[in-house]
């Protein structure tokens, strides 16, 4: 059986976590994997390919989105949602939820938007972290309609099989019956084809106590799942305070959720010795400013963070808090707010926290780089036009320079899945108006 070829040709440059290339080059993806970027070393012209033109274009690893709540996404810019207090925010969400009947067939209109946005924002891989199960509905059926938005669009989805103050057992039981049914036979809670991955995560300590983090712990140790979480909010840090009289932090080292395993998301409100806690216990940290600083919630210490050798990465958190899906945008804001909580931020270290930063906290070294043998998942940024002149460095400049833009060409397993900025295998304007649909049916907004 011939080898799948892709062969991106043109760029150029290449930038990626322990690779950078400023000339002309072809990217060669055989068999979704990077092959090699030495021309010497290529699949001969001969084998039959797919090719890409890259031509005045920057190519980087895919993005990896590494904390979205994909359901929000049907839910942006409802009034009395903005510029509040987290407290207030999370029942007005609820209060939406409750009102709109969520149920698998809105997560899956949802997600199937967001999922495609993300696409078309260069994201090949999003960590969903999903909170909201109403009685009644199958939690099977819930994540089911995750995957299958994923699998249409043609997305990698880690689906985190959250908590907000659900029962601990039947959550476990959940867990276990969602890995079985969507993911039979996975490895590490991940499928053999890498587009499907499972985790587990608690809201946090505002929301779940020590028996939910233990019973998530259990079943994470007996499928090898990663663990994932929110903590230091502004809600968390005041319901540790009330409740336990003690910090998040304090209470997550206690709870067994201080380890190399664990993902922490947001963060914003952690002292330097919190900082020294985390780098200690190996725990990866999840950085969401476009959501944290527009509605007043604070800014994480990233530079300290990375300075005390913390893996972190970036996510979008939901369309409930932050209405775009748009990545890259983030990590420019990211590099702009940085000085407000320590020293600035250059590019590059932008940039690998939308791409390694984010892999890594999924347990995922193959994504988020461009290096041999990694997947071979990828953005085309075309940096011809007129907002890139006079660009000096046009890998710094995909972030200082067109805030807004999007990828010309993406590659999700050397699959093309955006292709001259549309989608391949889905009408964008279907998949909207099928969200307009469903939301204008359950009174959303209205």
């Amino acid at each position: 059986m011939s080898a799948r070829v892709l062969r991106v040709t043109g760029a150029s440059a290449v930038w990626s976590p322990g690779r950078a290339s400023a000339e002309p080059i072809t990217l060669e993806c055989v068999d979704g994997r990077i092959a090699d970027a030495d021309p010497a070393a290529a699949v001969p012209a001969a084998v039959p390919a797919d090719s890409l033109d890259a031509q005045g274009g920057v190519i980087t690893p895919g993005l990896v989105n590494a904390h979205h709540h994909l359901l929000q996404s049907a839910f942006r810019t409802l009034p009395g949602t903005r510029g509040v207090e987290m407290s207030v925010w999370l029942g007005r969400m609820r209060e939406a939820y409750v009102a709109a009947r969520v149920d698998p067939e809105l997560v899956e209109s949802a997600a199937r938007v967001a999922l495609a946005e993300s696409l078309l924002s260069g994201v090949t891989t999003v960590a969903d972290h999903h909170l909201t199960w109403p009685p009644g509905v199958d939690p099977v059926r819930v994540a089911g309609a995750a995957f299958a938005a994923a699998q249409e669009v043609g997305a990698r989805l880690a689906f985190v099989r959250g908590t907000a103050g659900c029962d601990p057992d039947a959550a476990a039981v959940s867990v276990e019956a969602i890995h079985s049914t969507h993911l039979p036979g996975a490895s590490g809670g991940v499928t053999g084809d890498g587009m499907r991955q499972l985790a587990v995560g608690p809201s946090g300590i505002h929301a779940d106590g020590p028996a939910t983090f233990r019973a998530l712990s259990k079943v994470a140790r007996t499928l090898g799942l990663r663990r994932r979480t929110q903590a230091n909010e502004q809600v968390d840090v005041a319901r540790a305070a009330e409740q336990y009289g003690r910090r998040p932090l304090d209470l997550l080292g206690e709870w067994g959720w201080l380890a190399p395993d664990v993902t922490l998301a947001h963060l914003c409100d952690i002292t330097d010795s919190e900082v020294e806690l985390v780098a200690a216990s190996g725990a990866t940290v999840t950085h969401a400013p476009a959501c944290d600083l527009p509605m007043g919630w604070g800014v994480a210490p990233v530079a300290r963070l990375l300075d005390r050798g913390v893996r972190v990465g970036l996510g979008t958190s939901g369309g409930g808090s932050n209405d775009a899906g748009h990545l890259l945008a983030d990590a420019r804001l990211a590099m702009q707010v940085a000085p407000l909580a320590g020293r600035p931020l250059d590019a590059l270290e932008a940039l690998t926290l939308a791409t390694a930063g984010g892999a890594d906290g999924l347990g995922r070294p193959e994504l988020g780089r461009l290096t041999p043998g990694s997947a071979a998942d990828l953005a085309v940024w075309d940096v011809s036009g007129v907002a890139d002149a006079g660009v000096v460095d046009p890998v710094a400049g995909l972030l200082w320079a067109n805030p807004g833009r999007r990828p010309r060409h993406v590659v999700v397993g050397g699959r093309v899945v955006v292709r001259d900025y549309e989608l391949v295998g889905c009408d964008e304007q279907a998949l909207a108006a099928e969200l307009r649909r469903e939301c204008a049916g359950r009174g959303i907004g209205g």
